[in-house]
């Protein structure tokens, strides 16, 4: 199954956006586990991510930082074969 992971931190208004548009992703048919890594857990996540959540990932690929480009992430999906929908990229 396609991962997507997501980097943030509690109180981050852009990386509650970002979920609530890759969790949308689902009703259009994209399939894939929806991973949220808290930076604040790990010192080294959050000196290397700080100043770029949300950073999003598609099976370890990073295709989004700062404001989710969706374009790119429905692309990698459709790449990866997340994309359910009829016709799409199916695996």
């Amino acid at each position: 199954m396609t991962e997507v992971v997501v980097y943030s931190r509690p109180g981050c208004h852009l990386c509650d956006r970002a979920l609530e548009q890759i969790v949308a992703l689902h009703t259009e048919g994209y399939r894939f586990e929806l991973r949220e890594i808290d930076i604040e857990s790990d010192d080294r996540l959050l000196r290397k991510l700080l100043e770029r959540i949300p950073v999003v990932e598609v099976n370890g690929e990073q295709v989004s930082e700062l404001v989710l480009d969706q374009a790119a992430l429905r692309s990698r999906l459709d790449t990866v074969g997340g994309d359910d929908r009829a016709g799409g990229g199916g695996a």
